[in-house]
C-alpha cells in the first residue's frame, strides 16, 4: 500500500509540475522552403539542422520545413542529394524564416549517408508511399484491360566450365557440349530447350474480383512439348501478375512480402542512395535488404517519384540463402508507368530465374520471362459473366505467321534471340533428347501417346497391384485425344486378377456439348473389387494413395457394379453444378447381412443390395483457375478464397431396382492464407448428415491410413474402417512455418529445411437405428461384423514435423490424443503414435 500511494504523489507532481516547468523555456521556430535555385521548384526530403545541435528535420513534398528548438545555434545547414551543402546565419529571434536555394552539384555526387531526426530518410519516403498505395495501385480501378506480349525463355547453361587438372567433363557435360547452341552473355556456351511468345488480351475487374485472358496467339516450341493449349495457358499473361503494391508477390506457391506492402518496415531495412531521373521524374532511388538474411524476402532498389510518393521502377531480387528449391537466384525488373487517372501500372516486367547446380561441376538452368502491358483501357468492366473461363483460347491460336509476331513484339528480336528459336528445334529433335522428353512426360502425365491410333496408354501409377483377394492384378487403361475428337472423349481399362481369377473394367463415355461455359454430358459403367472406407468418394484425386490401397491385405473387400450418368455444367461466377443418377450393387466377400428398412414388405435378412441415387453437387470456387489441356481439364488450386462444396443425394427406393429411400447431405470447404513472416495456413472443414436407417456401408466412413505414407486428407493414425458415423463434422488444419525456424540456426540454415505442425478433428455419432441394422448373425449363421462409432469424446491427433529433406522428403511425427485404446473390429490395435513418410517435389 506505501508503495502505491508512493507511486500515485510522484506522478501527480509529475503531471502538474511538468506544464509550469515548460512555460518557463523559451522555444525557438524556424520555417521556410528549400528550392531549386536554378528552376525554384520546392527540393522534397532535404535535411535542415541546427548547426552544432542534434535538432533536425526534412523538407516536405513542396520544400517547406518547420524546425523547433528550445536551443539555438548560429546557423543552419540544408542538405540534399544531388545539391551543394548550404549554411544559413541565424538571429536571436524567436521565430524566423530561412528560404533556402540549393545549386545542384555539376558531377555526380559520391554515396553519402544523411540522418536527420528519424534516422535516414529513406524511411520517411517508404512509410510515405505506403500511407498513399491507394491512391495508385492499379487494383483499386473498378475493371482495366490490355493486350499483353509474353515470351519466355530456357536454357541449359554452365556446363562448359573447365575441370581441375584438365580432367574430362562429365558424361552429361559432354553430351550437352555436342548440341546445338548459343552463346550467352557471359561468353560462354549455353543450349537452348523452350521458346514460347504469346499474344493475349487480358481483363480484370474488382467487385467481384475477376480476371480473363484470352489468349490470341501461341507459339511454344521446346523439348519433349506436344502443346495440347496447356503450355500456351501457363506462358501467357496470367501467371505473370506482380503487382508490388499488394502486401505480398505470389511467386513459387510461395508469398514474398513486397518491400512497399504492409510488413515493409517489420521485414526491411532502407538505405536512400540517390536521386535521379526515371521518365521525366525525379524519383528516390532507396535500396532495401531483408533485416534476416535468411528470410524468404526481397534484396534490391525501388525508385519512387519525389513528387507523387509513387512506385517508378522496381529492380528485387532473392537469391539462395532465402529457403526456395532449386533456386539460386530470382530477378524481377518492372517499370511503372502513369495512367490517364493518375494511378500507376506495370507496363514491363523481367523475371530471370538461375537455377541451382546439384554438384558444383553440373550444368545449371536459366528462364527468362519478359511480358509487356500495352493499349490499357481504365473502368470498363464487363459483364461478370464474361470472366469464365478465366483463361481462354482462340480456335485459331496456333496460326500465325512471322509477320503477325513482328507486328505484336514491342521490340525486335536480338540475333542471340533468333538464333535460340532456331537452334532449339534442332535441339528437340537430337534422338537422345527425345528419348529423354518422352520418359520425363510419361513420369508426369502418366500416360504414352499412340500417335497412329489417337489413344493414350496408362496410367502407368495403376498398371500392377497386389492384394490377399485379387493376388497379382494388372491392368491396362486407355483414353483417347483430340485426334480422336474434340467433342467426344472416350476412356476406360480392363484389370484381371491372378487369385480371384475375375475380370474388372470400367467404360466411360463423355461429350463435351459446350467450351464455353463448360458443359459435358457423360455415361460410365464399372465392375471391380472396393473396401470398404477406402473408395473414390472419400480419397479424391489422391492418385498415389488409391493405388496404394490395392496392394496388401484388404478387409472387408467386395464386388461393386456401377452405373453412372451425369451432367456438369460452369455456371458463372465460381459455381460449377453437377446432376448425376447412380446405380451401384454391394456384392460383399466377408460375413455382412441387414434388417430392411421398416417400410419394405419383404422383412428377410439380406446379405447384399443394390441402391439407386440422385445426386446434386455445388461447387463454389472463385478465386480457382482452370486449365484445359485437349479434353482434359485441370485446376491449379485456389490462392486467396475458399472452395465451397455441397452435396445431396437422395436414395430412391424401386428406382432401377434401389432397396432404399435415404438422403445424405454433406458441405466441405478448403482454403489457405497467408500469417506473415510466420508461414501458410491450410485447413478444410467437412459437416454432413444421414437423417435415414441404412446398412453402414452407406453410412459416412473416414479415411484412416495404416500406411507409413503420411496422407493430406486422411485421419494418420486411424484404422481402415475404425469408425463410422451418420452425423459428423470434421476440421483438418496444417501451418508450414517455411523455415522460420530452422533459417536461424547455422548449422541447419544450409538444408533449408521447413517445420510444419498439423492438427485433425473428428466429431460424430451413429443413431439407435442405424445400430439395430445389424443382425448377430447372417441368413447362414455366421457371426455379422459390425462397427464402432465416436462416443462424446472427439478423435483428436496432432502432429509436427519437417518438410523439404533432400529437397523432396517429408516427415511426419503424429500423436494419437483420444482412443489411444481402441481395437478395431478387425482385432488390429491402433497406433497412439507414429513416423510417417512422404514425399513431393515443392519449390
Amino acid at each position: 500500500m506505501t508503495f502505491l500511494i508512493r507511486t500515485f504523489v510522484l506522478l501527480s507532481l509529475l503531471f502538474i509540475g511538468w506544464p509550469q516547468l515548460t512555460m518557463g523555456q523559451t522555444i525557438y521556430t524556424i520555417s521556410g522552403r528549400v528550392t531549386d535555385a536554378a528552376t525554384g521548384e520546392g527540393i522534397p526530403f532535404a535535411s535542415i539542422a541546427v548547426k552544432g545541435l542534434t535538432n533536425g528535420t526534412t523538407s516536405d513534398a513542396d520544400g517547406r520545413y518547420k524546425l523547433q528548438s528550445k536551443q539555438l545555434a548560429d546557423s543552419i545547414q540544408v542538405l540534399s542529394l544531388g545539391y551543394q551543402t548550404r549554411t544559413y546565419p541565424l538571429t536571436g529571434a524567436v521565430t524566423q524564416i530561412i528560404d533556402a536555394q540549393l545549386i545542384a552539384t555539376a558531377t555526380k555526387l559520391q554515396e553519402v549517408k544523411v540522418y536527420a531526426k528519424g534516422g535516414d530518410p529513406a524511411y520517411r519516403v517508404i512509410r510515405e508511399t505506403v500511407r498513399r498505395r491507394d491512391q495508385f495501385n492499379p487494383a483499386q480501378l473498378s475493371a482495366y484491360q490490355y493486350d499483353s506480349y509474353t515470351k519466355i525463355e530456357g536454357y541449359i547453361n554452365n556446363f562448359g566450365q573447365k575441370r581441375k587438372k584438365n580432367r574430362r567433363p562429365g558424361p552429361i557435360n559432354r553430351l550437352l557440349g555436342k548440341l546445338p547452341s548459343i552463346t550467352d552473355e557471359n561468353g560462354l556456351p549455353a543450349v537452348p530447350v523452350f521458346i514460347s511468345e504469346t499474344f493475349s488480351n487480358f481483363f480484370a475487374r474488382s467487385k467481384p474480383e475477376k480476371v480473363k485472358e484470352k489468349v490470341l496467339k501461341s507459339r511454344v516450341t521446346g523439348v519433349g512439348i506436344s502443346d495440347g493449349g496447356l503450355i500456351a495457358q501457363l506462358t501467357g499473361a496470367s501467371f505473370q501478375q506482380y503487382n508490388f503494391y499488394r502486401n505480398s508477390i505470389y511467386l513459387f506457391l510461395k508469398d514474398i512480402p513486397s518491400p512497399i506492402g504492409g510488413q515493409w518496415e517489420t521485414v526491411y531495412t532502407f538505405r536512400l542512395k540517390d536521386t535521379i531521373a526515371i521518365n521525366d521524374a525525379v524519383c528516390y532511388e532507396i535500396e532495401f535488404t531483408p533485416k534476416r538474411a535468411s528470410d524468404l524476402a526481397f534484396t534490391g532498389t525501388v525508385w519512387i517519384d519525389t513528387l507523387k510518393m509513387a512506385l517508378a521502377q522496381v529492380d528485387a531480387h532473392v537469391d539462395k540463402k532465402a529457403n526456395i528449391n532449386f533456386v539460386d537466384e530470382l530477378h524481377i525488373e518492372q517499370n511503372w508507368e502513369t495512367l490517364p487517372s493518375g494511378l500507376r501500372f506495370p507496363t514491363q516486367t523481367q523475371v530471370t530465374i538461375d537455377t541451382e547446380q546439384p554438384t558444383p561441376r553440373a550444368p545449371g538452368g536459366l528462364v527468362r520471362f519478359f511480358s509487356t502491358a500495352r493499349n490499357i483501357i481504365e473502368n470498363q468492366p464487363k459483364d461478370v459473366g464474361f470472366y469464365d473461363p478465366s483463361i481462354e483460347l482462340a480456335d485459331d491460336y496456333r496460326q500465325a505467321d512471322p509477320t503477325y509476331w513482328k507486328s505484336v513484339r514491342p521490340d525486335s528480336l536480338s540475333p542471340s534471340e533468333w538464333r535460340a528459336m532456331q537452334v532449339v528445334d534442332s535441339v528437340r529433335n537430337v534422338p537422345i533428347i527425345k528419348v529423354a522428353g518422352e520418359i520425363i512426360k510419361l513420369g508426369v502425365i502418366g500416360y504414352k501417346p499412340i500417335d497412329k491410333l489417337h489413344i493414350d496408354i496408362g496410367p502407368l501409377l495403376y498398371s500392377y497391384a497386389n492384394n490377399n483377394v485379387e493376388g497379382n492384378r494388372f491392368r491396362l487403361g486407355m483414353r483417347t485425344n483430340t485426334g480422336f475428337s474434340r467433342k467426344w472423349l472416350l476412356s476406360g481399362y480392363l484389370a484381371y486378377g491372378t487369385l480371384d481369377q475375375t475380370f474388372k473394367y470400367s467404360a466411360n463415355i463423355e461429350y463435351i456439348a459446350s467450351r464455353k461455359p463448360w458443359t459435358v454430358f457423360g455415361v460410365r459403367r464399372t465392375y471391380d473389387l472396393e473396401r470398404i472406407g477406402v473408395s473414390a468418394d472419400n480419397i479424391g484425386n489422391n492418385s498415389l494413395f488409391a493405388a496404394y490401397s490395392r496392394f496388401g491385405t484388404i478387409r472387408r473387400p467386395y464386388y461393386q457394379e456401377e452405373n453412372l450418368a451425369y451432367f456438369r455444367r460452369e455456371m458463372g461466377r465460381g459455381f460449377t453444378q453437377t446432376l448425376a443418377i447412380r446405380n451401384r450393387t454391394f456384392e460383399p466377400l466377408f460375413p455382412f447381412a441387414f434388417q430392411p428398412q421398416i417400410r419394405d414388405r419383404d422383412q428377410t435378412i439380406r446379405d447384399s443390395y443394390r441402391v439407386s441415387e440422385l445426386i446434386s453437387e455445388t461447387r463454389f470456387a472463385p478465386d480457382e483457375v482452370i486449365l484445359q489441356n485437349d479434353n482434359v481439364r485441370v485446376s491449379t488450386g485456389a490462392v486467396r478464397k475458399p472452395i465451397f462444396t455441397l452435396r445431396y443425394t437422395l436414395g430412391v427406393r424401386n428406382l432401377l431396382g434401389g432397396d432404399f429411400t435415404y438422403h445424405r447431405v454433406a458441405l466441405t470447404m478448403k482454403h489457405s492464407f497467408r500469417m506473415g513472416v510466420l508461414g501458410r495456413s491450410y485447413y478444410s472443414l467437412g459437416a454432413g448428415i444421414i437423417p435415414s436407417t441404412v446398412p453402414y456401408p452407406l453410412l459416412y466412413t473416414p479415411l484412416g491410413n495404416e500406411s507409413v505414407f503420411y496422407v493430406g486428407n486422411a485421419y494418420n493414425l486411424m484404422n481402415y474402417f475404425e469408425f463410422v458415423s451418420d452425423r459428423w463434422a470434421t476440421a483438418q488444419y496444417e501451418h508450414n512455418f517455411g523455415g522460420l525456424l530452422f533459417n536461424r540456426l547455422p548449422l541447419l540454415r544450409r538444408l533449408k529445411w521447413r517445420e510444419l505442425v498439423t492438427a485433425q478433428v473428428l466429431v460424430g455419432s451413429v443413431s439407435g437405428s442405424n445400430l439395430a441394422m445389424i443382425p448377430g448373425t447372417d441368413a447362414q449363421g455366421r457371426t455379422v461384423e459390425g462397427f464402432n462409432s465416436l462416443g462424446r469424446t472427439p478423435y483428436i491427433e496432432v502432429g509436427y514435423g519437417i518438410d523439404n529433406i533432400f529437397k523432396v522428403l517429408r516427415v511426419d511425427a503424429i500423436h494419437r490424443l483420444t482412443y489411444r485404446d481402441n481395437l478395431t473390429r478387425t482385432g488390429i490395435p491402433v497406433t497412439p503414435f507414429a513416423i510417417k513418410l512422404s514425399g513431393w517435389l515443392s519449390l
